[in-house]
């Protein structure tokens, strides 16, 4: 990435609903042509921060800037930003061409340039065959792709994209993750992606941006995020066992316990489910203080059903800080 000024610069941005707040101080940047994943739970506020960064919707305090200029005096259709939604909301009775080429023919691009734009953003998005499609002629995948392909046409410097594969099968989402990703790569065209997918947010960004309760928590890259959790929220939300211990936080990752004898572990559980994910096999417990344990191993000892009571045990486990006060989202 370029150390020069980065392209997109948020700082301080708050926002409320009715008087509610649901964004707190919210600072970050975007660089050129990086991917920013905005990972959090619903109703964290990441799709009132897009909002905001998009204009539409005003913020009570705060500034957001593009290559260096203030958007706040900025309507949606200049500030040089696209936005895409969950619903591609196609024009429905134009076909996939018309709809991608849509944005350079209102941008008056000559007829040649727009056909020359349209190619190219069907090839990356392997669209080829569809271009005479309408909508209703196309599966859930094939809607989103055009969909992209009609923001990426406007040549944006900026595309917000809000859960754009929330309504897709999931045995269709790795294939349309790796092509936006790498339309995105081949324009070199900077974006902020907002998920509550966190294997999904992990493996699209660049850097990730964790958002809890309208307050910005943490932001780094996916490994490092992922590999060092600094507070239970981030913990849990990740994906790790968050114990507490006399104000003495800990987590440990559901493939760092292991089972010994009932009496013999740190823990007692009782077990609630167990079954298989595929290659490794899940149990879900409960301890005596009624917090909920995950464990991930290839093989289970004999009789583990539910019910049950097992010791736990673990050689592997991270300090956290404490949660930090939050606001309302």
């Amino acid at each position: 990435m370029s150390s020069s000024r980065p392209l997109l610069e948020v700082r301080g941005l708050s926002a409320a609903w009715e008087g509610t707040p649901v964004l707190n101080g919210i600072s970050f940047d975007v660089r050129d042509r990086e991917l920013l994943v905005l990972l959090g739970p619903n109703g964290s506020g990441k799709t009132t921060l897009l909002r905001c960064v998009a204009g539409l919707e005003a913020p009570t305090a705060g500034t957001v800037a593009l290559a260096g200029r203030d958007l706040g005096p900025l309507p949606p259709h200049r500030r040089g930003i696209g936005l895409m939604f969950q619903d591609p909301a196609l024009f429905p009775n134009r076909s996939v061409f018309e709809n991608i080429a849509y944005a350079p023919l209102l941008q008056r691009r000559g007829r040649r340039e727009t056909e020359e734009r349209v190619a190219r953003l069907v090839e990356l998005l392997h669209l080829e065959g569809f271009e005479e499609r309408r909508p209703d002629q196309l599966s859930g995948g094939e809607r989103q792709r055009v969909a992209l392909a009609r923001t990426l046409a406007a040549e944006p410097r900026l595309i917000l994209l809000d859960e754009p594969f929330a309504s897709i099968d999931a045995e269709l989402k790795a294939g349309l993750r790796s092509e936006f990703r790498g339309a995105l790569r081949a324009l070199g065209i900077a974006a902020i992606h907002v998920t509550h997918d966190r294997e999904e947010g992990l493996f699209l960004g660049d850097r990730v941006a964790l958002l809890f309760e309208g307050r910005l928590d943490t932001v780094g890259a996916p490994s490092e995020v992922y590999a060092h959790p600094r507070t239970p929220r981030v913990a849990r939300f990740l994906g790790y066992n968050v114990l507490e211990h006399s104000g003495r936080y800990e987590a440990i990752h559901p493939e760092d316990l292991h089972f010994v004898g009932e009496g013999e572990g740190r823990v007692t559980g009782v077990v609630v489910a167990q079954g298989t994910t595929g290659r490794e096999q899940l149990v879900v417990l409960r301890d005596a203080q009624d917090r909920r344990l995950e464990v991930r191993a290839p093989t289970l000892p004999a009789g583990l059903e539910p019910g049950a009571r097992i010791g736990l045990n673990w050689t592997r486990s991270l300090v956290l800080e404490p949660d930090r006060g939050s606001g309302t989202g």
